[in-house]
């Protein structure tokens, strides 16, 4: 809002926010919670506006700004897209003092920080419940509050074994740092609060330094002051388009790069300060597990860029541990990493088909048109086929797959395909593009094998008990009979799109219409799967259709495959 001058305001609410300061000292704990408690509610975090007051009486500087980082980023959840010009000048605009931003990005030392500025958020807060009480008695609304994100899959997140992170006389000499005292005098939470501020600010010095750009640490531009954050200092080029230099400073760049961008970018990752910072997580319930990550990770840093003093420190056999687990890291949540895991797991589904019950052979033989069954004939002389011209695209040290049609041989192929280190880091927009597909296209072929499995467990049951009808007899054997066939085109889909994903990079070779015929190509697979989740579903149970599908896509991928050789071919 052009018409807030926020330099004024800042200079006017300057002795406000001292007397609110002094009045809240003047309180008691029981009159604080008798008079202010009940305007708290609406935040859905009652409990941290009265931590926030008990900070309040002793000014102890870093417990302060922790408090402001708690504050704003529970306002922030709470207030969701309410604008207030007075809330503005604190926290919400880089032209005011911006509190928020200023803090979570590391600008600040706690002691810059006043606490009459906390004391005024605090005050202001209370205000807001009184307006909005006021506000749902008039209109009668109810005020619902989202629910909080919860991280889940700990085995992902776990990179630093915990047990390297207890607290041991090592851990207690080094208490002593800024560092430290996160670490063992803090809550979960809190620790994590205070300490990815520290990591950025730590990073910004190097890369400021490495790049030649000293203005950047620490600057009052406005463009410049939410910008120079994580985002900008894991690119791979600067705004002048000039190579971002503090990768290579990195002893283990990629180490170190891909970790960040795990834990707080990749869309599918725990994005810890951002949900920290947006108040998305419930701080009381926030998982030891990641606290021990961003802790560990911080510690392989510092030893990275201590001094010669530390030495000591840096002998400390669990230091070399750690040490020893951030050199391993591979990137978990980057969507190369997450097709690799969608891979095995639909392979792990389909390797189930075997095991599914199934009727005796001889009833699946006396169902009419089965007994030659030409497409499923078809299919297993194209499955070697095809698989014979995609050996040449596979990593030479790959073993291949001597039968396709084998479960065993099929999934050892996958598992070392998924295994090849594959470069994370600065994915272009053409390799992100293909990237949706394939994780598309396996999406889709998990879905079929969880629809066939829940089908086939279902029927079983049925037949076993005599309650399908004639049509519904004649329906499962003939799924009994497609299976067989659509076990090993699966498989062969999922070869396909690790081949593809072990070569992505090399989508950016492409001119511009060989992209395109290419991206066409993939598109139509994925078209194949969604119909065949669609055919296979329990509402369509449509197998025939399903055979003569299949059918037609393998024929095209044969075909495709063929052009493929042939082109690599001339291009030697």
């Amino acid at each position: 809002d052009q018409s807030v001058d926020y330099i004024k305001s800042i200079r006017s609410l300057g002795p406000v926010c001292e007397s609110v300061n002094l009045h809240f000292k003047s309180l008691t704990k029981e009159q604080f919670v008798i008079q202010y408690a009940l305007w708290f509610h609406w935040t859905n975090y009652t409990e941290l506006f009265l931590e926030v007051f008990d900070v309040l009486q002793y000014t102890q500087t870093t417990e302060v700004a922790l408090g402001l980082m708690k504050l704003t980023s529970c306002l922030e959840r709470a207030l969701g897209d309410v604008s207030m010009n007075v809330l503005r000048v604190f926290i919400g605009s880089p032209y005011g003092l911006n509190l928020r931003n200023v803090l979570w990005h590391g600008f600040a030392s706690p002691q810059e920080i006043p606490a009459k500025y906390c004391a005024m958020l605090l005050f202001l807060t209370a205000g807001l419940g009184q307006l909005l009480q006021t506000y749902l008695l008039q209109t009668k609304c109810i005020l619902v509050h989202r629910p909080y994100v919860i991280f889940m899959s700990f085995k992902e997140l776990d990179v630093f074994p915990g047990k390297y992170l207890t607290i041991s006389k090592f851990l207690l000499r080094w208490g002593k740092t800024p560092l430290g005292i996160c670490v063992i005098f803090f809550r979960y939470a809190d620790c994590v609060i205070l300490l990815l501020p520290q990591l950025e600010v730590g990073l910004r010095l190097l890369f400021t330094t490495t790049n030649k750009c000293p203005n950047r640490l620490v600057t009052a531009e406005v463009k410049f002051l939410s910008k120079v954050n994580y985002d900008l200092m894991l690119a791979k080029r600067l705004d002048n388009e000039e190579i971002n230099q503090l990768p290579a400073v990195l002893e283990e760049p990629a180490m170190a790069s891909e970790f960040l961008w795990d834990f707080l970018n990749h869309q599918e990752g725990p994005r810890v300060r951002d949900r920290l910072s947006h108040g998305e997580i419930n701080l009381e319930a926030f998982p030891r597990e990641v606290a021990n990550q961003i802790v560990a990770f911080a510690i392989t840093l510092l030893c990275r860029f201590s001094d010669e003093d530390m030495f000591a420190f840096k002998e400390h056999m669990v230091i070399k541990l750690l040490m020893n687990c951030a050199s391993c890291y591979r990137s978990r949540f980057h969507p190369i990493s997450r097709l690799k895991k969608q891979v095995l797991e639909c392979m792990k589904s389909i390797h189930l088909w075997p095991e599914l019950p199934t009727v005796p052979e001889k009833h699946v033989q006396t169902i009419k048109g089965l007994e030659g069954n030409a497409e499923g004939s078809t299919f297993i002389l194209m499955i070697p086929e095809i698989i014979s011209q995609l050996q040449q695209y596979m990593p030479q040290n790959s073993s291949g797959s001597d039968d396709p049609i084998d479960s065993v041989l099929s999934e050892r192929l996958l598992t070392e395909l998924c295994d090849t280190r594959i470069c994370t880091l600065y994915s272009p927009r053409p390799v992100l593009e293909i990237l949706v597909v394939l994780r598309k296209i396996s999406t889709q072929c998990h879905q079929v094998s969880e629809q066939v499995i829940a089908s086939a467990e279902l029927r079983y049951k049925q037949w076993i008990n005599k309650t399908l009808r004639s049509r519904q007899r004649h329906n499962y054997l003939r799924m009994l009979n497609s299976i067989k066939f659509l076990s090993p085109v699966l498989r062969l889909i999922l070869v396909l799109i690790t081949l593809e994903l072990v070569n992505i990079h090399l989508v950016c070779k492409k001119n511009p219409f060989h992209y395109q015929q290419y991206l066409k190509f993939l598109k139509s697979v994925l078209q194949y799967t969604e119909n065949l989740v669609t055919y296979t579903s329990p509402e369509k149970n449509k197998w025939d259709e399903t055979m003569e599908l299949t059918n037609k896509a393998l024929t095209k991928i044969r075909k495709i495959s063929d052009r493929k050789l042939m082109l690599m071919q001339l291009a030697t």
